[in-house]
């Protein structure tokens, strides 16, 4: 039971990463190589919902932007990631359970 109310758990932040993936496939071509910072933010977005979440990764997102601007210095700025995770991505980005060993 607590495993089932944990995949339905997921449903929100995988509902999100395909957000992410149609915008990153569709809009943020359209812009061209425009960030300051390494990954770009909506990669940047991707990874944190994937790593920690909708409710954090989009607070991390929202600080990446806030420091996103044309005077900001740019660089190499990776998601933190977290000690332990429950999780695994699949090939196509999704978070499911791990498996059972």
């Amino acid at each position: 039971m607590l495993r089932v109310l944990r995949v339905i758990a997921l449903i929100p932040r995988n509902a999100v990463v395909a957000v992410l993936h149609v915008y990153r496939a569709v809009i943020s071509p359209l812009y061209g190589d425009v960030c300051r910072y390494y990954p770009s933010c909506s990669a940047y977005g991707l990874r944190s919902v994937q790593e920690h979440g909708v409710l954090k990764g989009a607070w991390l997102t929202t600080r990446r932007l806030a420091r996103c601007h044309p005077w900001a210095e740019g660089g190499i700025d990776d998601v933190p990631l977290p000690a332990h995770s429950p999780y695994r991505r699949t090939r196509f980005g999704f978070i499911t359970l791990e498996r059972k060993a």
